[in-house]
This record gives C-alpha cells, sequence and structure tokens, in this order.
C-alpha cells in the first residue's frame, strides 16, 4: 500500500491488521530513508536503531518472508521513502495499492506536526512516478482514495478486498485502541488520533483553506493527485 503521510495509511494498517489471516510491517525504509536524507525528523534516532538502514536488506526481506506465517503480508509504504538509491525490481513480486488524499488535506495535517514541510515530503510526484513504474513492469495497481474510503469504510473496502481477491472480512472495520504491536517506534509522535480510535473516521468535511507557501505547495502537486484520481475505484 503505497501513499505519502497523513493519508489514512495507519488506519488501513490497522484494518488490514485486525483481519486474521494478515501480518502488517509499518513503513519499512523509514530508516534507510532518513540515512540516506540526513533528515533531522522527529525521534530520527530512535528510527535509526529500530530498522535496517541498508534498503537491500529490507526489500530481500519484503517478499522472502511472511510474517507469522500469516497468508497475507499488508505493507504500508510512503511513496517519498523510495528515492533512487532504493531498490524497485521487488515490486514486481508484490500486489501493488495507491492510497490517495487530497493534498489540500495532506499539507494542513502534515504542517500541524512538522514545519519544515516541502514537496518531497508529502509523495504525490513521487506517487504518480511509482505508479507509473509499476505499470511499465506490466502490473496495474488498484488506485483508492481515503475520502470514499471515510465516506463508505465498508463499501470501499469490500471493493477494495474483490480487487484483491480477498474473501471480505467484518473485522477490518474495527479494532482494538491503543495502536497495533507492528507500529513504528515513530508512532507516539504521529499516530495519537489514530491510537484513541477504534474504527474508521466519519465523513471529511470541505477542504481546509490554506494560504500563502502551504497554499502555493497544494497547487504544485494537486496535477499528480488529479492525474491518480481518475483511476480509482
Amino acid at each position: 500500500m503505497w501513499s505519502g503521510p497523513r493519508n489514512l495509511s495507519t488506519a488501513m494498517m490497522y484494518a488490514f491488521g485486525n483481519r486474521a489471516d494478515c501480518a502488517v510491517v509499518d513503513e519499512p525504509f523509514y530508516a534507510a530513508y532518513l540515512a540516506d536524507t540526513g533528515l533531522k525528523h522527529p525521534m530520527r534516532d530512535e528510527i535509526l536503531r529500530s530498522q535496517p538502514k541498508d534498503p537491500t536488506v529490507v526489500a530481500d526481506w519484503l517478499v522472502t518472508d511472511m510474517p507469522e506465517g500469516k497468508p497475507v503480508f499488508y505493507q504500508k509504504h510512503m511513496t517519498q521513502h523510495m528515492r533512487t538509491v532504493m531498490p524497485r525490481r521487488w515490486m514486481a513480486d508484490v500486489t501493488n495499492v495507491f492510497l490517495l488524499r487530497h493534498p489540500a488535506r495532506v499539507v494542513a495535517s502534515f504542517a500541524a506536526k512538522y514545519d519544515a514541510i516541502t514537496e518531497t515530503d508529502i509523495g504525490f510526484l513521487q506517487q504518480a512516478e511509482l505508479y507509473d513504474h509499476i505499470c511499465q513492469m506490466g502490473q496495474k495497481p488498484v488506485v483508492i482514495d481515503s475520502y470514499d474510503i471515510r465516506q463508505d469504510p465498508e463499501g470501499m473496502l469490500r471493493k477494495l478486498c474483490d480487487a484483491l481477491g480477498l474473501a471480505w472480512d467484518p473485522a477490518m472495520l474495527h479494532w482494538p485502541s491503543g495502536g497495533h504491536r507492528s507500529d513504528g517506534v515513530w508512532a507516539p509522535h504521529w499516530y495519537g488520533a489514530v491510537h484513541n480510535s477504534t474504527g474508521f473516521a466519519g465523513p471529511e468535511g470541505g477542504l481546509p483553506q490554506l494560504e500563502g507557501r502551504l497554499a502555493e505547495l497544494v497547487e504544485l502537486v494537486l496535477p499528480s493527485y488529479e492525474a491518480m484520481a481518475e483511476r480509482k475505484i
């Protein structure tokens, strides 16, 4: 599952993690991304200690291990983590899905947690490029929008399961509060709202009104979002 930050991605990981047949992993390339970029993200040192920093090691693990012996392995990935140094051949061995959210919502949410936000932090340009790359590999990835999921969680998750060839499991609609055992070590900084949840939040309202640099950032990445949104289920 490929998404940018602040994009319902953790709730989706919890939904799949509540299936009896599914193991999950939370942003396995995060440490490799920080090691490559040198970015000073919150909890940087803890993240670097918690995961392999060699992206080849991560990629090999993603396609050679099925954690807990489960038949389904849900991998939560951030598109901005897949820099040019990251291996990509492993993507041909998994089923790729792209999770969208309107950039105005992403920018407003991300800026509340991280001040120095740029277009490379929010993943829209990388998401469109990764989609094209995976299509060139011969796959036709599934695209789903977080707005639609929050409007109709059961209906959209059923459609997603159908697209993936998975049986519908109503356990996906609810999960225990307090987080998942597979949460990354960064969860205390980023996952407060979803840790307090036991299911998907209700429908979203109108788009947030942004000004200045944040509004310009939305305009920059909006074409990438709109091109992806044309392909959503």
